[in-house]
């Protein structure tokens, strides 16, 4: 009899496994398509509104993009959370979600790209990269799920336009404890953890 019950639940497990997959294909599906439309609004419009509900990037959708962390970097989601993983991992959350502001912020805005991936791997061809991770020479898989899905999540919350600008309008940083030269051309905003942020003279980032 006991023989009977492991076997019926190991049959159930391996019926649901595909069933499973497919509803995680699902939800990385509609959280890419949810993300590029988020992202052209937030390019198009630099203070557009939050997501409606139909929009909205969901908690379950955001989790099932790059489940392992090794996915290319070719979609809004996984480009924006990777750079907040690697830029902030093992830091206070909200240094995570400054990060995400930056990027945000960039987006659309004079000068910079206007998709997400774009503002992520810029300066990439000429080897100046304008966040130094994607440029590293290093393997950019994820090493920590947790930090991960924390990433994933306010990235989620970026797209959908349900983070606060804790950088006032930054559109730079860099760790407070080295003194880069180009800091001196900007306007500094706000110091969060360890990082130190800065935008254009001539007002916030449009």
């Amino acid at each position: 009899m006991r023989f009977d019950w492991i076997a019926s639940c190991l049959a159930l497990t391996l019926l649901a496994g595909p069933a499973f997959a497919a509803d995680q294909e699902q939800k990385q599906k509609v959280a890419e398509d949810k993300a590029e439309v988020l992202e052209h609004k937030a390019a198009e419009n630099s203070s557009p509104a939050p997501a409606t509900k139909a929009q909205a990037i969901t908690q379950s959708e955001v989790q099932a993009v790059d489940p392992a962390g090794a996915a290319p970097l070719d979609d809004a989601i996984t480009c924006l959370a990777r750079s907040i993983y690697w830029e902030a991992k093992g830091k206070d959350s909200a240094d995570m979600e400054a990060v995400a502001n930056v990027v945000m912020n960039r987006l659309g805005h004079e000068g910079f790209p206007d998709t997400v991936c774009g503002v992520v791997k810029q300066g990439s061809e000429t080897r100046s990269c304008q966040f130094s991770w994607w440029c590293d020479g290093k393997s950019d898989s994820v090493q920590e799920e947790v930090p991960y899905a924390l990433a994933k999540e306010i990235a989620r919350k970026a797209l959908n336009k349900q983070l606060p600008d804790r950088t006032q309008g930054a559109l730079y940083f860099h760790d407070r404890t080295v003194k880069p030269d180009w800091a001196r051309e900007y306007i500094k905003t706000v110091d969060i953890g360890l990082f130190r942020f800065y935008k254009p003279h001539g007002g916030d980032a449009k």
